[in-house]
Formats: structure tokens, sequence, C-alpha cells
């Protein structure tokens, strides 16, 4: 009988928000049960200090490099992760006793996979050593390694919630809306395709941050007053990542917000959420075959007006488009509990990357381990 392990996966993504925290059940192949989950709010302060960690990596030439404030921020980020678990563990009720790995994703902030350079801020060890349970981490860095962008890693958790839907038409495709957008594609044979396809909250975020100085801009509100600029919208879909036929990561710097001069508001915000819908579909026009099924991860699916665009261009293909919800699945939580899914598939020796999703040469495992000694006696069978 299959290993069974019980994983907490910890996601803090490009849009710099907070923690994600989930649970799973899981052998780190087909069999998953997913389990509570809960998300924690970074303070507007600690907000300012990750965007100011975002400047200082920019000097950074080697992966262990911390200039600037990045040293002092990582101890902290860790600190804060650490406080999340405890607190998710509180909760529920739950032993750390009775979790067997966290799979760790730590901060990103730098990601150059030209130069096969990303660097994800996090202690592993720091975080083994606060919490006392084992940490899976820097799960990117072998992908790299062997010739991959190091993104994304989340497709091989999506092909196995591909697997439990009811009846799905194929091709499934799995987008998830963060700061960075991606897609899965999930065949019928259970192949994997996947990329990142285009900015995703990330512009919105910086624009009304800017303009109106709030964090973002909830269900879409400002956007839904305003209009689509078609010359700022094609300024932004004629870019070569769309075209080029090599897909590539993305860092949030690859895209950058409109000038003040480019728009009002309103407007600003309306073409931006259209840009975020049409470039899935554009990358989308990558794969072999359009998917038949869409399934709308990550918090931007709580933009309504970028949802209402998607419905709109997933209509022009015949394509059926559902929430993570609708789905039967958590889209708030799908990263973290990939992590937790990733991490098993770490301890396992199991391909996290394959050539279809990042371009690894073959398919690769990754992952470093913390705490490890205390694994392999407390799995479940």
């Amino acid at each position: 009988m299959a290993e069974i392990f019980t994983a907490i996966g910890l996601m803090s993504g490009t849009s710099m928000d907070g923690i994600d925290v989930a649970m799973l059940e899981t052998d780190g192949e087909g069999m998953v049960v997913r389990r509570q989950n809960l998300s924690v709010s970074y303070d507007p302060a600690f907000r300012d200090r990750l965007k100011q960690g975002l400047e200082d990596a920019k000097a950074i030439t080697k992966r262990d490099e911390r200039p600037g404030s990045l040293a002092g921020l990582e101890r902290d980020l860790t600190q804060r992760h650490a406080e999340a678990v405890r607190f998710f563990l509180r909760e529920n009720n739950i032993l750390p006793g009775d979790v067997d790995v966290v799979g760790f994703h730590g901060q990103t902030v730098l990601h150059r996979p030209d130069e096969a350079l990303t660097v994800q801020i996090g202690d592993g060890a720091l975080l083994a050593r606060e919490i006392g349970i084992p940490v899976v981490y820097d799960m990117r860095a072998n992908d790299m390694a062997h010739g991959g962008q190091g993104a994304p890693l989340v497709p091989v958790y999506h092909a196995a919630l591909a697997r439990n839907l009811d009846n799905p038409q194929w091709p499934v495709c799995f987008v998830n809306i963060g700061g960075i957008s991606n897609l899965t594609c999930v065949g019928s044979d259970s192949a994997i395709v996947a990329f990142d396809s285009g900015p995703g909250n990330t512009l919105i975020d910086q624009w009304v941050e800017t303009h109106a100085g709030i964090p973002f801009d909830q269900g879409g509100r400002i956007a839904s007053e305003g209009r689509v600029l078609p010359a700022l919208a094609e300024r932004y879909l004629a870019n070569p990542f769309f075209t080029d036929e090599k897909r590539r990561s993305l860092d949030r710097n690859d895209f950058r917000p409109p000038e003040g001069g480019d728009a009002e508001l309103s407007d600003g915000a309306r073409t931006l959420a259209f840009v975020t819908a049409a470039a899935i579909f554009r990358s989308a026009e990558h794969l072999d075959e359009m998917p038949k099924t869409f399934v709308i991860c990550g918090g931007g699916r709580h933009n309504d007006t970028v949802m209402k665009d998607l419905m709109a261009l997933a209509g022009r293909t015949g394509a059926t488009l559902l929430t993570a919800e609708q789905a039967g699945f958590d889209g708030d939580a799908m990263e973290a509990e990939a992590w937790a899914y990733l991490a098993v598939r770490s301890l396992k020796g199991l391909p996290l990357t394959f050539p279809g999703t990042t371009g690894v040469e073959k398919p690769v495992t990754g992952g470093l381990v913390a705490g490890a000694d205390a694994i392999f006696s407390c799995a479940r069978h």
C-alpha cells in the first residue's frame, strides 16, 4: 500500500498579500484528500518591506546573496510563516506531530530564467526548528539546473485534480490568476503542458495602488466603471512574449503598469482587466488544441470584470469556463495545496517538473529537506 502523508503547504505569491496555508493527505500521486486551509494577511508595513526587497533583489547575481534589506527580511518572513503554521494548527486542533511535512515556497524576489537564476527568500531550516515539523523548500532550483525555467511547478498537482473532475470535456485547462497568470493543459491521456500566460493581478494592483491608494480593485468595481482603451490594450498584447514560440516564465517586472497620462483610473483598470483575460487566451493559442474546459483559480477569479471578459472569450471558442469552486475545488487554497503535494513528491523522489511544463531536459524532482530525521518514521501507511 502506498505511503500516505499528511502535508501542509505554504504559499506567499507575487501579489504579496499574505500567506496561504493548506493541508492535504496524499501519496504524492493520484490520491489527494483536501483538508483545512486559511489565509493570514500581511500588514501594510510588511508589504512595503517586501516591495523594497524586490528592489534590493535586483542587485543579486548569485542565489545565496542577500543584499540590502533581504537578510533581515528573509528572517522575518520565515518567522511570519512559522506564526501562520502555529495559528493554523491551533485553529484546527492539530498537533505538530500529526503533520509529516511542510512544503515551503518562500517569497520570490527575483526570477531570471534566461540566466538560470531564481531566488525565493525563506529559511527552511529556521522554519523547521520553529514549528517542529520537517520542511521541504527551494523546490525550483533543481529544475533550472537541468535546463528548465523554474516555473510553473503547480501543473503536476493540477493534473491530479483534473482526474477527479466529473465527466469533463478534454483537454482541461487550469488557469491560475495570481500576480502572474499561468495555465496547465491536461489531456485525456494525462499529458501535461503548462506555461506562464501573462500578467495577472499585478498590473491592476499596481495601477490602483498608485492612483487610488488601495492595494487592489476589489471585485473589479473600479474597472466596471471604465472602458477598454484599444490602443493601450494592444500595447500589452503585442508584446513579443505572446508570439515567441518558446514559452518562458515571467517576472512581475516583465510587464509594467501604464504611465499616469495613459488613462484615467477606471479606464486604466478596465483595460488592464481585459489584458489579463485576453493574455490567457492569446497564450493558449500555443497549445496543440484549444481547451474545452477552463477552471479558473487564484485571486483573479474574484475580479468580476476579468471573469466577464474570460466568459466572453471562452464563448467564442465554445469552451466551458468554471471557477475552481464550481469545479469542486478551493481556488484560494490551490497553490498552497500544491506546495503540500509537491513536498510529498519531493520526499518520494518523484518528478516535480517535466519538459512540457518548464522546458526541463527530462522529468526531475527537486527541493531541500530540513528536519528530515523524523519524516519517514511518521509516514502513514
